[in-house]
């Protein structure tokens, strides 16, 4: 019997090349009560994006044909009807540089293959469960929680504003006239400091706080 309790209408999004780890995932998700769509490149993906399907969360490889794994996360956070998304990376790329640069293009998660298939549904669960689509009130979920004592710094702040304007870290670089790598360290810190998960995390509360 499906466990579809809490999953239902939940989209997937796919993205792999290889056919038996797209059969084996599709299945298993399904199974759970998720719906699954599948693409084999990233540049498939784009045009089922483009064609307003737009999933909950994309679980996608990271070495693919025609557009990469980095590629593809890269333009989905330069969107601003896809950037919110969450996204997990899947590769047998397991070093620590390979996970570094996946959550630094755009991420929220890395798992390595192999894996447990239970594993991928906690992540999945997990991801869910912190995102509210911009689609959505802010108000509709959870308050974002973080420490009492958190202070941003200036430049932290006008960052932290951008973030919450959906820009991507890319444009985020070029307003400041900085490096997209500086952009990311400000993001990394402001995560360390407030305790939370990812860009759309740090974008709720900057709504929420009337920073942004």
């Amino acid at each position: 019997m499906k466990d579809n309790t809490s999953k239902e209408g939940k989209k997937l999004l796919l993205i792999d090349d290889d056919p038996n780890l797209i059969l084996l995932v599709k299945d298993y998700l399904e199974f759970r009560g998720y719906e699954v769509i599948t693409a084999e490149n990233g540049r498939e993906a784009l045009d089922i994006l483009e064609q307003q399907q737009i999933p909950d969360m994309i679980i996608c490889d990271v070495m693919m044909p025609e557009m990469d794994g980095y590629a593809f996360v890269e333009k989905l956070r330069d969107d601003a009807r896809t950037s919110w998304i969450p996204f997990l990376f899947l590769s047998a790329k397991g070093q620590s540089q390979d996970r570094i640069k996946g959550l630094r293009t755009g991420a929220d998660v890395y798992m390595i293959k192999p894996f447990e298939p239970e594993e991928l549904v906690a992540q999945v669960e997990a991801c869910l469960s912190r995102v509210v689509p911009p689609s959505l009130s802010t108000t509709s979920g959870p308050t974002i929680q973080v420490p009492s004592h958190v202070e941003l710094t200036p430049t932290e702040l006008k960052v932290i504003q951008l973030v919450a304007q959906g820009m991507a870290n890319r444009d985020i670089a070029d307003k400041l006239n900085v490096s997209q790598r500086t952009i990311e360290s400000h993001v990394s810190n402001m995560l360390n400091k407030t305790n939370l998960h990812n860009r759309t995390e740090l974008a709720r509360w900057a709504i929420e706080s009337k920073m942004a």
